[in-house]
């Protein structure tokens, strides 16, 4: 909420003095022209976001790269839509990415952790099935005797039915 405030205040001090200066005629142009280049902007943004998309399957950009330039673009094209000249400058700095840079130092994006797996095998005459395994990146103690769950550990199973007609 406080940050809302000095946003409101810097908004309203500089908007009122370089209104002050070109007039309130320049002043409503001005408005209406960044409002119309952040809607074409924002018109023009899916084809960018499908460039972005199309490199980040094939890993030529990471997914903090991905971020950076994709939300930059988006929220830079927003703040041109609003009107006030605090916004327009911070509009006009994310969409050549230099706020956004700026952003990513200060808020870090979290990374996800790496999961913890366990690899077990069960021969067909425990369960009466073919051979299963279940597998994960990290191996632990398999033979799952003193194992103590984590309480993080997420269990994912499917079940599969073999019965190929519908039930009411």
């Amino acid at each position: 909420m406080i940050y809302f405030f000095i946003y409101l205040f810097l908004e309203v001090m500089i908007s009122s003095s370089i209104s002050g200066q070109i007039g309130g005629l320049n002043t409503f142009f001005e408005i209406i022209i960044t409002a119309i280049i952040g809607i074409i902007i924002l018109k023009n943004f899916k084809v960018s976001l499908m460039e972005s998309i199309s490199k980040a399957r094939v890993g030529q950009i990471t997914q903090e790269e991905f971020i950076n330039t994709n939300v930059g673009k988006a929220m830079g094209a927003v703040l041109l839509i609003v009107p006030g000249f605090f916004t327009d400058f911070l509009g006009l700095l994310m969409q050549f990415s230099f706020l956004v840079v700026i952003m990513s130092k200060i808020f870090k994006f979290k990374t996800p952790r790496q999961r913890t797996t366990y690899t077990t095998n069960f021969s067909s005459s425990d369960f009466g099935y073919d051979t299963s395994r279940f597998t994960n990146a990290n191996t632990k103690n398999t033979n799952n005797t003193n194992y103590k769950r984590n309480k993080d550990e997420i269990i994912d199973v499917e079940v599969i039915d073999d019965n190929n007609t519908l039930k009411h």
